[in-house]
């Protein structure tokens, strides 16, 4: 039985099932309304950061879609916020990955995590760069069949990651034809700064910036293409 807060994020390509499950889900929905640590003013950036994250590719993080409240949070860890921000701009500028591949994979770790505060932002990217809203809802809801092969491949080894914490020889096998070595490792990558983002969100419990209010949530998201 798919468990009741994952109705949203359940798998069903066939040729990347597994049997396995995650935990059932307690009661428990990540809330976005009530922050646990108030983010500092992103004004107060160093010059070198923003330089760092006007280099975003296309503008969807950027103006009113800018994620001020997470990256507030983050800036309480001044010392090391610097290297990652070069690190998470960097990657979206060189990985092997498209953004549009990025972008479904993105999130797809907003459902996993059941974090609608990265799930608003990386819709405006998405749709930026090309994501219709029936992609967005096959992304949604773990029905990858409307994607090409390598798209596939990408989202079903994604769930794998986060639902085993590692990928299984037969999806291993099946994904090798259509994703390179550096797309594997890229990933893998992608996949780890989401966590850090989605863990965020969840435990901080990020307020979602008044501009990103009617962007539709996760659950109450629906395909109008």
């Amino acid at each position: 039985m798919t468990p009741p807060g994952d109705r949203a994020c359940h798998r069903s390509a066939p040729e990347f099932h597994h049997d396995h499950r995650r935990p059932p889900a307690g009661p428990f929905e990540p809330t976005e309304d009530a922050p646990r640590l108030e983010p500092r003013p992103v004004e107060d950036l160093r010059s070198d950061w923003q330089a760092t994250l006007s280099r975003i590719p296309g503008d969807g993080l950027k103006g009113s879609g800018f994620p001020r409240n997470v990256l507030g949070v983050l800036m309480h860890s001044p010392d090391t916020l610097g290297t990652f921000l070069e690190y998470w701009v960097t990657g979206k500028e060189k990985m092997g990955l498209t953004v549009r591949e990025q972008e479904l994979v993105i999130l797809r770790m907003g459902c996993l995590y059941r974090s609608n505060y990265v799930w608003k932002h990386h819709v405006l990217v998405a749709r930026e760069f090309g994501v219709g809203d029936a992609e967005l809802d096959g992304v949604r809801r773990g029905v990858y069949d409307g994607f090409i092969e390598r798209e596939q491949a990408l989202l079903a080894l994604t769930d794998e990651m986060v639902d085993l914490r590692t990928v299984t020889p037969a999806s291993w096998a099946r994904c090798r034809p259509v994703l390179r070595d550096v797309d594997l490792v890229d990933l893998i990558e992608l996949v780890s700064q989401y966590v850090l983002f989605a863990l965020a969100n969840n435990v901080m419990q990020c307020q979602i910036e008044a501009p990103l209010a009617d962007v539709p949530a996760i659950d109450g998201f629906l395909a109008t293409d």
